[in-house]
């Protein structure tokens, strides 16, 4: 017999600064009525529902708590933030070895419970844990996801906002591919509010097309590296993508977001996890969406899954 989801109960299992970020995102969003933190330091995953709790009289009620994974067993979505975390210097592939053996010990207790809700990774290298997850348990495939390019994608409208001097929000752009150093911007696709890119940017006064896309799409690539030399780690903008990708599936709302997912045979890729642009509903992916894109962009995104199925190739699963 399947265990029964409630639609409103969330699990978070690590809570370093990522897991922590996203549980208060999560506590204020007044998506759900009962939140589980899981971590191996089970202290401070009280400690942190204890602090969020303390504001409880300024928001819709929440029940957050300590729990363990039999609490997490009729959660809807049970997101995965555990591992170590990138330091100065490192690359998110840097992490795999680490990261990879923390899964060992996770998935196979989310498994062996048989849960049937929605698994979202978040940890890093996000590509390879969500192929990693999907080898380790007993899993439907469109259930677990990673956050993949939602957060290099915003941080993509963020910069291009800022260049061109408009809501961010009006701007339709994409990356694909890894999360990390070979993630690809579709600038072929990209549009503010259906007038192609470069002619907007022509309205706005800027005609060197190479070089604005280049350096936009390099600061973009290098906005974790210079964030974590500035504050040693990033976590505001992954839970606020977090809490994006948790809302499509909530609400149903068949929306389309790059997260990372199993690849079969698309793209002369196969047996991979990267990010494409996806369509997210109750029960996670739908669907991917299929790409327009030229042909540089379409070597750049072989040349990503390349690099993934290196490492994954490497994996002793």
């Amino acid at each position: 017999m399947a265990n029964l989801i409630n639609d409103k109960k969330i699990g978070i299992i690590g809570l370093g600064n990522v897991g922590a970020s996203i549980a208060f995102c999560l506590a204020t969003s007044s998506l759900f009525n009962e939140i589980v933190l899981v971590d191996l330091n089970k202290e401070k995953a009280q400690g942190e529902a204890l602090d969020i709790s303390h504001g409880l009289p300024f928001i819709r009620p929440v029940k957050i708590y300590a729990g363990n994974y039999d609490d997490l067993i009729d959660a809807k979505i049970i997101i995965i933030t555990a591992g170590a975390a990138q330091k100065e210097g490192e690359t998110r592939l840097d992490l795999v070895n680490k990261n990879v053996a923390i899964f060992k010990k996770i998935i196979p207790e989310i498994s062996l419970r048989k849960y049937q809700g929605i698994l979202l990774i978040v940890s890093n290298p996000v590509d390879i844990l969500t192929y990693v997850t999907l080898k380790l348990g007993n899993f439907n495939k469109n259930k677990v996801i990673g956050s993949g390019t939602v957060l290099d994608t915003a941080r993509l409208k963020y910069k291009l906002g800022e260049h061109l001097n408009v809501d961010s929000r009006s701007i339709h752009a994409f990356i694909v591919g890894e999360h990390g150093d070979s993630e690809i911007v579709l600038w072929s696709n990209a549009n503010v509010s259906g007038i192609p890119l470069h002619k907007f940017c022509e309205l706005r006064g800027y005609f060197d097309h190479d070089y604005e896309t280049s350096k936009i799409a390099s600061d973009v690539k290098n906005s974790a590296y210079e964030i974590i030399n500035k504050k040693q780690a990033t976590y505001y903008g992954i839970a606020l993508s977090t809490k994006r990708i948790v809302e499509a599936i909530i609400y149903d709302e068949k929306s389309i977001l790059p997260i990372s997912s199993l690849i079969e045979d698309e793209y002369d890729m196969n047996d991979v996890s990267l990010s494409l642009p996806s369509l997210i509903g109750k029960d996670g992916l739908i669907q991917h969406i299929p790409l327009l894109i030229n042909k540089e962009e379409k070597e750049k995104l072989y040349h990503s899954y390349l690099k993934l199925k290196k490492v994954i190739n490497k994996l002793e699963l």
